[in-house]
């Protein structure tokens, strides 16, 4: 395929909706925000980071050195929440994919990080490789419901410096924005570093951010300190930080899911008053990704027949004042195309699409977010799409209402020979990965079809390559880090 052609990749589609769905009220949100700040004050937060700790003691808040644990007056959270912002850019290697946080669209990543990939080439299920991660990468920078890219998979085979790696295989493949997962002080200085090259400079970074990242909290009510420290380095650097929290009903959450997100939000607003105190006005995003424990087995489930709530995690972040980063999909499936991947992949992502979020981790893992299989991306890729369109607008204007047509037409006549006909018709069937002709009539196998479209984009589709001299910077960057970092 020549460069002209992989230039013209499919445009980001990204979530536009017509209408947003709310499901709780502003009181039902005040009451949750209420007992967040009731726990942040009573209870506290631990903070295993001495840097954090000096942070938070000289801006008011009571810290309990020999614990480790901050409790926060809600004068001083409040005040520090007020500075963060609830919108911001982030930008990509190529500006025409940068994007901005509003209102009225949800711009969509994949799954991650996933340890297990169905080979392209065998089918066989293995541990996967920064190889592996690059390939997917291509598939990403491809598929138009896919706006930012998290690491899909994770580099198994590169130990510690894992994490710095897959931000190398993510610019070396996909020219969209990157999220990373990049944890520890000075492992987030390195992947600023190389932030920094592929920007231009640190102006540009903080301009533009082309890299983002997730911290993870430790449930319940736990920070990890090369997580926090980390998003102190992030923060100073203008680079946005999505921080995460998994809340399990019953064992690391209240088992009731009022109580689980009030928890979940007290880990998340304390990592936000930290690097707010730090560094007013640093991009900050919040996630809570609810899940629950089987009371029969103890496994984590992503999926129960009663998942209500889901919409909470967005409508929390936004009364506290900052952009929500909710997830959907994923499957608990263990093998792409059955009943279980299709329904759960569906119900979550259709819901998903009203609910308001700005960014959202979405299609892409099975069996419980660990197992990638490129089948099973195209299959929700189609999902995804089924969802976008189903919360567009509607033409209402003279030519969609088409009463020229209809007079012409008549009672009992068809539609068939009319010049409105010839005009529209393509445009209103847009078929679907179900609806592909088949030889000798009918349609084809969606996993056939998804299973082509996937090889053909691995097999035809090259990412505009990072320039050599921002290529050569990044790999001297790795090799400093290997040394300083792998034991």
């Amino acid at each position: 395929m020549t460069v002209e052609t992989v230039v013209q990749r499919p445009p980001i589609e990204p979530l536009r909706r017509a209408f947003t769905l709310r499901c709780h009220t502003p009181e039902q949100l005040d009451r949750i925000k209420q007992a967040t700040l009731d726990i942040l004050e009573t209870v506290g937060v631990k903070f295993p980071s001495g840097k954090a700790l000096d942070i938070l003691a000289a801006h008011g808040c009571r810290v309990d050195r020999e614990r480790e644990v901050v409790t926060f007056p809600p004068e001083v959270v409040l005040a520090a929440m007020a500075t963060a912002p609830r919108y911001f850019d982030l930008g990509a290697r190529d500006p025409d994919l940068a994007f901005s946080i509003s209102d009225d669209t949800t711009w969509c990543t994949t799954d991650g990080c996933g340890t297990e990939i169905v080979d392209f080439d065998t089918g066989v299920k293995r541990p996967s490789t920064k190889a592996d991660l690059a390939r997917v990468t291509r598939l990403i920078d491809y598929l138009s419901s896919i706006a930012f890219w998290w690491p899909t998979v994770s580099a198994g085979d590169c130990g510690q410096t894992a994490q710095l790696h897959e931000l190398d295989a993510g610019w070396n493949n996909t020219v969209k924005h990157l999220q990373g997962f990049v944890q520890g002080e000075r492992e987030a200085r390195y992947a600023v570093e190389m932030a920094t090259v592929v920007a231009g400079d640190a102006a540009a970074l903080r301009r533009r951010p082309v890299l983002s990242t997730l911290i993870g909290t430790v449930s319940p009510l736990v920070q990890d300190q090369g997580g926090i420290e980390a998003a102190l380095v992030y923060a100073a650097a203008g680079v946005p930080v999505t921080f995460v929290t998994m809340p399990t009903l019953g064992t690391t959450a209240p088992a009731t899911r009022a109580g689980a997100f009030a928890v979940g939000a007290a880990e998340l607003v304390s990592a936000t008053v930290l690097v707010q105190l730090a560094s007013p006005g640093a991009p900050v995003a919040h996630s809570i990704m609810q899940s629950y424990a089987d009371p029969r087995t103890g496994a984590m489930v992503s999926f129960p027949l009663d998942g209500r709530c889901r919409s909470l995690a967005t409508e929390l972040a936004h009364h506290w004042g900052v952009p929500s980063e909710a997830a959907c999909c994923g499957t608990d499936a263990r093998q792409a195309g059955d009943w279980q991947a299709g329904v759960e992949d569906a119900g979550d992502l259709m819901q998903a699409a009203w609910e308001g979020s700005d960014l959202m981790p979405s299609i892409g893992l099975l069996d419980v977010y660990t197992t990638f299989d490129r089948v099973d991306l195209l299959l929700a890729d189609d999902i995804y799409h089924r969802a976008r369109y189903a919360i567009m607008d509607l033409d209402l204007d003279a030519e969609a209402l088409a009463l020229d047509a209809v007079r012409e037409v008549g009672p009992g006549g068809h539609y068939l020979g009319t010049k409105h006909t010839r005009k529209h018709l393509r445009a209103s069937f847009v078929p679907a990965i179900t609806h592909q002709p088949a030889p000798g009539g009918g349609y084809r196998e969606p996993l056939e079809v998804a299973r082509e479209r996937a090889d053909w984009i691995d097999a035809n589709h090259v990412p505009l390559p990072l320039p050599d001299d921002q290529k050569a910077e990044l790999t001297r960057i790795l090799a400093a880090a290997d040394a300083e970092l792998r034991t």
